[in-house]
């Protein structure tokens, strides 16, 4: 009695996958066409496009924010500067008046203007 093998069986040396591989393959039931993978494709770099719109204009609004903030220093600075002026000039009159030789002064007798 002899055995003929109906089934043939390969070694794991002939056989394509290595270790840990599986040996199972997925074969998808949909199949997609040359057109749906293009039309695919530019949905996806749209979508790209889109979020890096959106990163582009966040940051536009953060540099619009910070050029009014700007703004709003110097028009402070400006009237900081124009306020220590204005005190400067006050402080010195008051200290005119109450110095010394303003106190020494009199009233003229007539006042005349030159034509």
């Amino acid at each position: 009695m002899s055995y003929s093998r109906t089934a043939t069986y390969p070694s794991r040396r002939q056989q394509s996958w290595g270790r840990n591989q599986n040996t199972a393959r997925f074969v998808s039931p949909v199949k997609l066409g040359p057109v749906m993978h293009t039309i695919l494709v530019a949905l996806m770099i749209l979508i790209l496009g889109l979020i890096y719109l959106t990163q582009a204009s966040g940051s536009a609004a953060y540099d619009y924010q910070a050029s009014e903030l700007d703004q709003k220093i110097n028009e402070l600075a400006t009237k900081k500067a124009d306020l220590e002026v204005e005190n400067a000039r006050l402080s010195a009159l008051e200290n005119v008046k109450n110095s010394e030789v303003a106190k020494a002064m009199t009233q003229p007798s007539s006042t005349e203007y030159v034509r």
